[in-house]
């Protein structure tokens, strides 16, 4: 099951921290650009090419680059495991991609880092990372069906102690996606309505 935790801090901060991330990452991407490297975006650069152009690029903006490429990678390792069914595997690369955000990309915050935090402890969760832009809002859980409701309540109670308010939760099941035969359906409908069309010409 998944389950979403909203840590119900204000996003405040979230529009001018969002373009300053984005400023670093076009930076960076200038930077590996200008380096003689032919990409359009940092999703073709692999985390240790970037090695090079550190000093170029600063600290920060390294440390910004590092996890956009580094995530990408975890996406790719997650399709696999996804596919394969291998879900320690993918709830390891949940919590690599959230503290790859908290350090790299430093978009988290106390809130959303205690969210995860207790997620971590929790018998059942099997990853845990925020989603969103960050600076507030939501993470988002896998936990074994049968221990949702423990989940929650231990969870929420951990983030109302150290925070000192209450998270809200929202529980949601994972189902398999309708468009994929409703497009199959609507095609096989077409395909008949051309067949009864080019009947009635001949």
């Amino acid at each position: 099951m998944l389950v979403l935790a909203n840590c119900n801090k204000p996003h405040n901060l979230r529009e001018s921290k969002y373009n300053e991330r984005r400023g670093e990452v076009e930076f960076a991407l200038k930077v590996l650009q200008k380096g003689g490297l032919e990409i359009d975006n940092l999703a073709q650069v692999k985390p240790w090419e970037l090695e090079p152009f550190k000093q170029t690029m600063g600290a920060t903006v390294y440390m910004r680059a590092k996890h956009v490429t580094s995530e990408c990678l975890r996406v790719e390792e997650s399709v696999k495991a996804l596919k394969t069914g291998d879900l320690e595997t993918f709830g390891r690369l949940l919590y690599e991609s959230h503290y790859s955000l908290k350090l790299n990309y430093e978009v988290t915050g106390t809130e959303l880092d205690t969210l995860v935090e207790a997620s971590e402890q929790q018998v059942g969760c099997i990853g845990s990372r925020m989603t969103g832009a960050g600076f507030g809002g939501c993470t988002v859980s896998l936990v074994e069906k049968d221990k949702v409701d423990r989940f929650v309540k231990n969870v929420g109670k951990y983030y109302r102690k150290k925070i000192g308010y209450d998270a809200s939760f929202y529980v949601a099941g994972i189902a398999d996606g309708i468009i994929e035969e409703y497009c199959e359906k609507q095609c096989e409908f077409v395909q008949d309505v051309k067949r009864e069309y080019k009947n009635e010409i001949e």
